[in-house]
């Protein structure tokens, strides 16, 4: 089966579950003060799946590889914030070491990706939509 949406994606489903836990975290106490720090780390993840849904948007292979590339940089970017989280109290941890091991795998999830893309044959549009489809075809396939 291809995947014709981003939101079929494991990598894509994986980064919201993360995104969203990274928000209830940073609703703490100690942590929702730390404005700078706060909103960094929430943008930090949300340009994970961000750049995973964009990239696939895109055209083809190599753009959809150069997101990635951009997505996993973030979940570097959210480790390391996780690391000065942990450091000034806001995070215990336990829970330090099941996001940051979290953030990690997802690394190498869209690693694997870039790898398996990057030895595709495909180095085109990813899919193409039939000329003859109508606008109402294509809605009644979303619904």
């Amino acid at each position: 089966m291809s995947v014709k949406y981003f939101e079929e994606l494991e990598i894509w489903k994986e980064a919201r579950s993360m995104t969203n836990t990274i928000y209830k975290i940073t609703h703490a106490p100690g942590f929702s003060r730390d404005y700078g720090l706060r909103n960094q780390v929430r943008r930090a993840a949300v340009s994970v799946m961000s750049n995973i849904a964009e990239g696939f948007e895109r055209g083809g292979n190599q753009e959809l590889i150069q997101f990635l590339y951009i997505a996993k940089g973030s979940c570097g970017e959210v480790r390391w914030q996780l690391y000065i989280a942990k450091d000034q109290g806001y995070i215990e941890e336990e829970k330090f070491n099941e996001l940051f091991k979290s953030f990690k795998r997802l690394s190498v999830m869209i690693g694997n990706l870039i790898a398996y893309l990057k030895n595709s044959r495909m180095k085109g549009e990813k899919f193409k939509k039939p000329p003859h489809r109508t606008m109402q075809e294509e809605m009644d396939e979303i619904m």
